[in-house]
C-alpha cells in the first residue's frame, strides 16, 4: 500500500514545543484529521485537506483516517499534547484491531508530543519529581465508579496526580466530587494547581490548597495537578512559588526485615 498514517501529538499549544518529527509529517500529509480545534492549529499547505470533527467521535475519526490511508492517502491524525495520553493513538489501534484485515499492514507510526502534564510541571518547578500518575475525570468511556476507585488508590499511595478532562458543560460536578474524595485522604495543605491553556498566550496558572480548591477555577482547557503529602513549596517574593517533589522517601535504603 502506498498510503500511510501518522498519529501525531501537537504538544500543549506553543508551536515552539512541537517536535520537528511532527512538523515533517504534517508537511508531507495529504489529509489532516482530528478534533476541530486541534486541526485548526495546523497551518495547511496548498492541496492539503482538513477533516475536523466533534470530540466524541474518536473511533469514527480513526476509521476515516485508516480508510483514506488504505486508498493511498498520506494521513496525519492529530491530537493535542501526546497522542498516546487520552488521545487518538488508542482509538486508531482499536479501529485497526476490529477493522478489515488489510488495515493491519498499513504503514502506521505514532509520533510523540509534549503532554500537558509535562508542560505544566515545567512551569512550576519539579512537581513530578517522584512517582506520579494521570487520570481522566471524563466518564464518557468508563464508569464514574472506576474514576473514584482509582483516585482513592493513588492518593492513598502518595502519587502526584495529573487530572485531565476535569470539567465540562456536560460534566460540571465531577471535579468537585474528586476534591471531596481527595480531602478524605490528603492533608488540607496539599497544593492543587489549576493550569489553563498552558504555554499559550492566554495561559493562567493558579495554586490553591486542597482545602481552598474551587472547581470553578477549571474549564475544558485546564489540567489540574494534585500534589502529594511530600510536595514542597518554595516561596518567592512577588512570584508564584516553586513546587517540587523530593525524589527521596524517608526510609530509603533501609533493608526490609520482615
Amino acid at each position: 500500500m502506498s498510503g500511510w498514517l501518522r498519529i501525531i501529538g501537537l504538544g500543549p499549544g506553543n508551536l515552539a514545543q512541537r517536535t520537528p518529527e511532527a512538523e515533517t509529517a504534517l508537511a508531507a500529509a495529504t489529509d489532516i484529521i482530528g478534533y476541530g480545534p486541534y486541526v485548526a492549529r495546523v497551518a495547511l499547505r496548498d492541496g492539503q485537506r482538513a477533516h475536523g470533527s466533534d470530540n466524541r467521535v474518536e473511533l469514527d475519526r480513526a476509521r476515516h483516517g485508516l480508510q483514506l490511508a488504505s486508498k493511498g492517502a498520506q494521513v496525519a491524525v492529530v491530537s493535542s499534547g501526546d497522542a498516546g495520553v487520552f488521545a487518538m493513538a488508542s482509538a486508531v489501534f482499536e479501529a485497526v484491531e476490529h477493522g478489515p484485515a488489510e488495515w493491519r499492514n498499513l504503514d502506521i507510526q505514532v509520533l510523540p508530543g509534549l503532554s500537558a502534564m509535562f508542560a505544566v510541571a515545567a512551569r512550576l518547578g519539579a512537581p513530578l519529581g517522584h512517582d506520579f500518575c494521570a487520570i481522566s475525570l471524563s466518564d464518557n468511556l468508563k464508569p464514574w465508579q472506576v474514576v473514584e476507585r482509582r483516585l482513592r488508590a493513588v492518593a492513598a499511595a502518595g502519587f502526584v496526580i495529573a487530572l485531565y478532562n476535569p470539567i465540562s458543560r456536560a460534566r460540571p460536578w465531577q471535579l468537585g466530587r474528586a476534591f471531596h474524595i481527595l480531602r478524605e485522604i490528603l492533608p488540607p495543605s496539599t497544593p492543587i494547581v489549576f493550569a489553563t491553556a498552558a504555554t499559550r498566550p492566554e495561559e493562567n496558572i493558579t495554586i490553591r490548597s486542597l482545602a481552598e480548591a474551587d472547581p470553578a477555577l477549571a474549564d475544558m482547557r485546564t489540567l489540574v495537578l494534585v500534589g502529594s503529602a511530600a510536595t514542597r513549596s518554595i516561596a518567592r517574593d512577588g512570584q508564584r512559588p516553586w513546587l517540587y517533589a523530593p525524589r527521596s522517601v524517608p526510609g530509603a535504603g533501609v533493608a526490609d526485615k520482615s
